[in-house]
């Protein structure tokens, strides 16, 4: 095991940080983190969101078994994940998404099949949640470690800038398409794994809508909704597929017309918005950008675009 990752308490956190303190770790600083420590080969991060503990490095076991869990969690998890997390070893699909809140890019949906033996693969390749792997490249590395898993089934549907516009108009709203492209997935998931008995996605905002749109493909699958659905192995899987496209499209578009289009909608992503089309006219925004996002207005200057 070279990766692992743990929610904590806030006290948790902070005796974690004494423990690492006492053991003679240093301390460097990590955007997003409340603090991040190197010993020799292995690294110990706590991200502020959660707070939760990201562990990397060849002595990563020894650690959470010798450390981590009897000094912190006070509980032993390691190697007894099945017995405490069933449902993530049973057979299910993991659905996940990308660039749902990037201006630039397209709408990636990813899903991947996984049972006990592909999980504990999975686990013991180190993936993750997407949003925790900051390295393009690692990314990659991992997705490339998901499709050489035995029978991990996977699937991703794209949905690129000029379809996603249209497609946004048709459905009327985001949610709406977002179901779409998770029952897309699911079906053709569902087509390769007809035994398969449930998926699994993070919570829509309306639960229905999704349920909805797997009824209308007539798909009678088991559907579990669950907010922070990522820590599900599967879903995390997703998670990792669906960013490695995404980022392949942002490169190789960015390369093509000749301008970085930045991730997220920030100011750099207004100006780069700009530089676009004053390389290459107003119609090239609708090739590279979800113009609905009010950032489209701030690009060309107007007020005729409605908000994200």
């Amino acid at each position: 095991m070279t990766s692992y990752t743990a929610p904590l308490t806030a006290r948790q956190a902070e005796t974690l940080r004494h423990v690492l303190e006492r053991q003679g770790y240093d301390f460097e600083p990590k955007p997003h983190a409340l603090f991040s420590a190197r010993k020799g080969k292995l690294n110990v991060t706590v991200y502020q969101k959660g707070p939760k503990v990201l562990v990397q490095g060849k002595d990563t076991g020894d650690f959470i078994r010798f450390t981590l869990e009897p000094e912190v969690l006070g509980e032993a998890r390691l190697g007894y994940e099945e017995i405490l997390e069933p449902d993530k070893f049973e057979p299910h699909f993991g659905i996940d998404e990308s660039g749902k809140g990037d201006f630039f890019g397209p709408l990636v949906i990813a899903g991947a099949y996984t049972d006990a033996t592909i999980t504990r693969r999975l686990i013991e390749a180190g993936i993750m949640d997407s949003k925790r792997v900051t390295s393009a490249a690692r990314i990659r590395q991992l997705a490339a470690a998901i499709r050489a898993t035995p029978g991990c089934t996977t699937e991703v549907v794209s949905i690129g800038p000029e379809r996603y516009n249209e497609m946004h108009t048709s459905f009327g709203n985001l949610n709406r398409l977002l179901a779409w492209g998770h029952a897309r997935v699911i079906e053709k998931l569902a087509a390769a794994r007809p035994g398969c008995p449930r998926a699994l996605s993070d919570q829509f905002a309306r639960p229905e809508v999704l349920q909805r749109a797997l009824r209308e493909k007539g798909l009678t699958i088991g559907l579990e909704q669950r907010t922070k659905g990522e820590s599900d192995t599967a879903v995390a899987a997703a998670s990792i597929l669906a960013r490695e496209r995404f980022i392949d499209w942002i490169d190789k578009t960015s390369g093509a017309c000749g301008v970085k289009l930045p991730l997220g909608a920030s100011a750099a992503v207004i100006q780069a918005g700009r530089e676009l089309v004053a390389r290459h006219g107003r119609e090239a925004l609708g090739k590279a950008a979800k113009t609905h996002f009010r950032t489209t207005s701030e690009v060309l200057g107007t007020s005729a675009h409605g908000e994200m």
